[in-house]
């Protein structure tokens, strides 16, 4: 374990900081959502620490797959992995120009830096073998055999139509440790790690490629945070707390947990796969490879998480 840095922090914004639920997605919308998310992100600043933002792309990298689709057979076809690069490389153009504007109305002297990472996989991840992230446009059941000569594999969506499903493996490490640590030593704010980072995996001899599939964000995030000596990492969402019960009549805030309560709860069931479940385990990997506090809280109430009046808090 390297050295921990006490002001040095990972703040993972959720996917509601960039498009909301109800939102078309615009880019107009985006950029609009952005002023609000990162308000937090300029009282951390204030506050002296140093930052790394991550990001979702959910809804952005859907929409590229489409966009590739329509143009099939007008334009080259693009690997999952570069149109990963793609919507990482825009929303963190979206993100720094957003910060950057903030930071100077605000009058506060800061170097922002929007930097791609590659995040690296194990080809023997057997998640490779058993893909199951559902991504891109809904199809027909007449067009799976033409998808399936294309070599994706195609499944059945909860009854919606039939879409490509991709390994979404584990991160391993940031290729760009070195780099992201350099930056930050200088003082730079750094954008990184969008969408779970770029996968990418080593052949024999040690050169990198990539691979079509998704990483969890939050999952990188931890990944991230360890591999730049954060102390802390907050994971922002939908929620402003993470409740026990959620969604039922018994639904209840916790505002503290140990790793092994969280845990526990975690192997209990308590949450989900497809929500607060990747954050939980996120954040229970980043304390046990030496981070010290984990704080999630709504994307808007980061700075009243902070004064400690909301938020849930994860330590040893």
């Amino acid at each position: 374990m390297g050295r921990r840095h006490a002001r040095r922090v990972v703040v993972a914004l959720g996917g509601n900081a960039i498009t909301r639920p109800g939102d078309r997605g615009t880019v107009e919308e985006d950029y609009r959502n952005l002023e609000q998310s990162l308000e937090g992100i300029v009282a951390l600043l204030e506050a002296g620490y140093e930052l790394v933002l991550t990001h979702g792309n959910g809804p952005q990298i859907g929409n590229q797959m489409i966009r590739v689709e329509l143009a099939r057979g007008e334009a080259p076809d693009l690997p999952l992995d570069l149109m990963g690069a793609d919507i990482q490389g825009g929303l963190g153009y979206m993100i720094e120009r957003t910060l950057r504007n903030k930071l100077r109305a605000h009058g506060i002297t800061a170097r922002v830096c929007c930097m791609l990472s590659m995040v690296e996989v194990n080809w023997d991840d057997p998640a490779m073998e058993e893909p199951t992230k559902f991504v891109g446009p809904f199809y027909t059941r007449d067009q799976v055999p033409e998808l399936e000569a294309r070599g994706w594999i195609v499944k059945e969506d909860r009854g919606r139509g039939w879409r490509r499903v991709v390994p979404s493996p584990e991160p391993l490490r940031v290729v760009e440790q070195q780099e992201l640590n350099a930056l930050l030593d200088a003082g730079v704010v750094v954008i990184s790690g969008g969408g779970g980072g770029i996968p990418v995996a080593r052949t024999e001899t040690g050169e990198l490629v990539g691979v079509e599939g998704v990483i969890d964000k939050d999952l990188a995030s931890a990944v991230i945070a360890l591999a730049i000596g954060a102390a802390e990492l907050f994971i922002l969402t939908g929620e402003e707390k993470v409740f026990l019960d959620y969604g039922t009549e018994r639904q209840r805030p916790l505002d503290r947990l140990s790793v092994r309560e969280a845990r526990s709860y975690l192997s209990a069931g308590e949450f989900p796969a497809g929500s607060m479940g990747p954050k939980i385990d996120a954040a229970c990997r980043f304390i046990e490879g030496g981070g010290s506090r984990v704080l999630i809280t709504d994307t808007f109430k980061l700075s009243e998480a902070l004064a400690g009046r909301t938020g849930t808090v994860i330590t040893a």
